[in-house]
Order: C-alpha cells, then sequence, then structure tokens
C-alpha cells in the first residue's frame, strides 16, 4: 500500500479486499433470472461459497429489481419490455417481478440473512434511485465486490459507474452470469480492461479472508 497527499492507494488484490472497507453486492440473484442463466447449478454453488465465506466479515447488500408503477416508467422502459417480451400492445405487457410473487424472491441457497441488507433499486446501477453510495460513504466503505445477474448489464453498468464514483470495483468472475453465455464472456472480457476481475477463490484466500 502507498499513500500520495493523505489518500492510501491498495495495490494487490489482499488490500483491496480487506473486510474493514469492503461490501459484497448480490446483484438481482431473483428467481425468474436464475431459472434462465446458462450455468444455474454452478453459479448458485460458487456464490453460496462466496456469500459463506464473507458473511460477518464485511457488509452484504442484495438488490431487488424493483420497476416504478407503469404510469411513472420512462419511454425508453415501457418501449424496452416492449420489445423484450415481443409485444406491440402496453395494455399487455406481463406484471415483471411483482412483490409477493415467487420470480422476485431470491433462492433459498443464497437468500438473505439477518444483518444482511435487501436494497429495492429501478435501474441497472445500484446507484440511481438509491441510498446506496450514502449508505457506503458513512460505512468508509472503498471496494465493491459484485456477483449476481446479468454480467453485461446491471454488473457491468454498476461495476464501470462505481470505478467512476471513486470506489474499487471487483467482479466475481465465476459468480456472476447470463442468459447469453456469449455476452457473459465478452462484458468480462471488457471488464477486465476498467475494474478489478477475479475468482471468488482468489478473493477468499487474500484479503477477505481476514
Amino acid at each position: 500500500m502507498k499513500e500520495a497527499n493523505g489518500v492510501k492507494i491498495y495495490e494487490n488484490l489482499e488490500e483491496i479486499t480487506a473486510p474493514a472497507h469492503s461490501c459484497l453486492v448480490v446483484w438481482d440473484v431473483q428467481n425468474m433470472l436464475v431459472e434462465r442463466i446458462f450455468n444455474k447449478e454452478e453459479f448458485l454453488g460458487n456464490l453460496a461459497a462466496l456469500i459463506k465465506g464473507l458473511r460477518n466479515k464485511m457488509p452484504i447488500v442484495y438488490t431487488l429489481i424493483t420497476p416504478p408503477p407503469l404510469g411513472f416508467r420512462s419511454s425508453w422502459h415501457i418501449y424496452a419490455m416492449m420489445r423484450r417480451y415481443h409485444i406491440k400492445d402496453v395494455s399487455r405487457l406481463p406484471p415483471f417481478l411483482a412483490p409477493g410473487s415467487r420470480e422476485r424472491e431470491v433462492p433459498e441457497a443464497v437468500k438473505p440473512e439477518d444483518g444482511d441488507i435487501v436494497l429495492e433499486k429501478p435501474a441497472a446501477s445500484i446507484f440511481i434511485g438509491t441510498n446506496f453510495e450514502h449508505m457506503m460513504r458513512a460505512r468508509n466503505i472503498t471496494t465493491l465486490l459484485f456477483a449476481g445477474i446479468a454480467t453485461e448489464f446491471g454488473i457491468e453498468s454498476s461495476a464501470r459507474d462505481a470505478g467512476n464514483r471513486g470506489f474499487y470495483p471487483v467482479v466475481v468472475s465465476d459468480c456472476v452470469s447470463s442468459t447469453d453465455r456469449d455476452a457473459h464472456e465478452r462484458s468480462l472480457k471488457n471488464l477486465e480492461q476498467l475494474v478489478i476481475v477475479s475468482g471468488a477463490n482468489e478473493i477468499l484466500k487474500g484479503g477477505a479472508s481476514g
């Protein structure tokens, strides 16, 4: 670790992921999405091990997709949903991750426990429409570890956004997934140039093991 003008600069994975200044973000791991990814069993196994290894060592924040009511969604959001479901009539849009539905729940194997934080959010960045950044600053968190679904959407946009806001973004490569394997792999390759990409074992053996 170095220091420049009173600012600590972490230089390796052990320093970057030290529990005292890190937080794990479990992004949109909800039944509807989990059922559609290309590597469901492997993903859930890896994620369960990561969560178990980090729980009680650092904060864990679970995000839930929470779209605003239909009358308060942007034109773009409605259009994107119509395109996703191949629907031309807005009134025929199906409910999406409705509160109380099974599709919205986190799978039992990786569900939140007492002390974890569950954060509802409306966009593909954890910083938009939430108090997440304020919470992290209040806790003196400087490193955000990202796991969840989907790599090329919320994971990539949140990790990029985290770096732009001065956090150390770490994407846990074997604990992120997607319905589209090619898009997942392309996203990881892009992220390697922009943020820190590391496997769960390396993180658990490094600073996060402390």
